[in-house]
C-alpha cells in the first residue's frame, strides 16, 4: 500500500469528509513521529507499538569481487516495536 492508498483508507476509516483532511491527518502523524525521533524521544502508542531510535554501531565491510573494504560510522536509526494489540490483530488476519 502506498501513501495515496493509505490516505484513502484513513479517509474511510476515520470518516473524514475530504481526502485533503485525511492527508493532513496522515502528514501530521508522520511529522509528529519524525520530530520526536529526531529529538531522540520515544513515542509509545499503547496497544499499537513503540517508535524509538536505536544506535547502529560502526562496522567494516568488504566490497564483493574486490579486496576493498569500507567502514560505516555509528548512527541513530528509527526502530518500531509492535505492541501486543497489533501483533494479535495481524496474527488473527493470517489465519
Amino acid at each position: 500500500m502506498n501513501k495515496a492508498e493509505f490516505v484513502e483508507l484513513v479517509k474511510e476509516v476515520g470518516e473524514y469528509d475530504t481526502k485533503k483532511d485525511a492527508e493532513k491527518a496522515v502528514n501530521s502523524f508522520i511529522d509528529a513521529i519524525s520530530n520526536a525521533l529526531a529529538k531522540k524521544q520515544a513515542v509509545e502508542l499503547v496497544g499499537f507499538g513503540k517508535f524509538e531510535t536505536a544506535v547502529q554501531k560502526a562496522k567494516t565491510g568488504k566490497v564483493p569481487g574486490t579486496n576493498k573494504t569500507y567502514t560505516t560510522k555509528e548512527k541513530a536509526v528509527p526502530k518500531f516495536r509492535p505492541g501486543k494489540g497489533l501483533k494479535d490483530q495481524v496474527s488473527k488476519a493470517k489465519k
